[in-house]
């Protein structure tokens, strides 16, 4: 029986992988060796909406509108919980999001791994499956949604984003908060590398790396993505004041790196609080990519206590973070679909105005 407070996921990949989980991975280094030679074909999903609104909404907290919805999420897959036991309820909250005017909606992936669905007791396939699901889920929302024909005024085809977290996520411990693991760059990339595999094989539009606490970490990630040269992403940081990431590595140095990526097509910050966001758009002046903001409601989460406390900073200064550079905004923990219709009415009057 594990303990949870010891539990570390299984890193052995060859314990882990399935048959069709090999060929995945095989067929991705395949790639990443062809990369090196031939300029990858990728495409920025993001560019539509920039040229034609001048912005990205994002959506908000899941686990948050899950909870208000009567979920109990205090489990160590959290919402992934709930790809097994109420994928309709997934699907409802992506849908809402969507109608509150978001423009890409997240996978329920973000704290799933194959060692998390593995020590709750899923079999390798079903685990593989749950993954694929997140995503099926979230296109079933977006068919949902414009298959109305009042759903397409003014707007684009929404995006699906397949949310990756950091290690920490997964160990359900805050240390997406600090990223103090007690592991080497290796076991992060065995970590990784089998649900980037999965993700980027599903029909999402994007992978979102989110809450990304370290440069060690955004350097795995980068270099994992490589193994899929047609797969655009966006990588923003956990940071802990208006000048470093969660880990303590100066933001301006992490953004800066993501920006060299060429499949990174966004860099940013999310699930920090929002009076640091324009200190932290200050210091990535100089990226050329689009800049990403999504904080969360401005509380903090007390691990030891497995929840939040503090106070909510209020609505957000969206007109001022756009003014700072910010091109693809939402919430994070804590907000809800009623902060991304306030966050779109904002922008939308923003640009009306130009």
């Amino acid at each position: 029986m594990f303990v949870f407070a010891v539990w570390r996921p299984n890193y052995n990949s060859k314990c882990l992988l399935s048959n069709s989980m090999r060929v995945l991975l095989f067929a991705a280094r395949i790639f990443r060796s062809l990369a090196r030679w031939y300029p990858a074909s990728m495409r920025n999903p993001l560019e539509p909406f920039l040229q034609q609104q001048g912005f990205v909404m994002l959506d908000g907290g899941l686990a948050t509108e899950l909870e208000c919805r009567g979920a109990d999420l205090d489990h160590f897959l959290w919402s992934a919980r709930l790809l097994a036991e109420a994928p309709e309820l997934i699907r409802d909250v992506h849908r809402d999001y969507l109608e509150a005017g978001a423009d890409v909606i997240a996978t329920a992936t973000y704290q799933a791994s194959l060692g998390g669905f593995s020590r709750a007791g899923f079999n390798q396939a079903r685990a593989e499956r749950l993954m694929q699901l997140s995503v099926e889920l979230a296109l079933q929302a977006r068919e949902s949604f414009w298959s109305a024909a009042d759903s397409h005024h003014g707007r684009l085809p929404p995006l699906v984003a397949a949310s990756i977290g950091p290690y920490g996520a997964c160990l359900h411990d805050g240390s997406e908060y600090h990223g103090d693991y007690d592991i080497d760059r290796q076991a992060l990339m065995d970590f990784h590398r089998p649900r980037m595999a999965l993700l980027a094989a599903t029909n999402a539009d994007i992978l979102a790396f989110e809450t990304i606490p370290s440069r060690q970490e955004a350097e795995v990630l980068i270099e994992l993505l490589c193994e899929y040269p047609d797969v655009p992403a966006w990588l923003s940081f956990s940071c802990r004041d208006g000048a470093s990431v969660s880990h303590g590595e100066p933001f301006a140095e992490c953004a800066a790196l993501a920006d060299r990526a060429g499949q990174v097509v966004a860099v940013g910050v999310n699930c920090t609080a929002p009076q640091h966001v324009s200190q932290l758009l200050a210091a990535a002046s100089g990226v050329q990519r689009p800049l990403v903001v999504y904080p969360n409601s401005g509380e903090h989460w007390v691990a030891a206590d497995n929840r939040w406390a503090g106070q909510c900073s209020g609505a957000f200064p969206v007109r001022d973070w756009y003014a700072r550079g910010a091109r693809v905004l939402g919430g994070c923990c804590r907000t809800g679909p009623e902060d991304i219709r306030d966050m779109r009415a904002a922008l939308c009057a923003l640009a009306a105005e130009k």
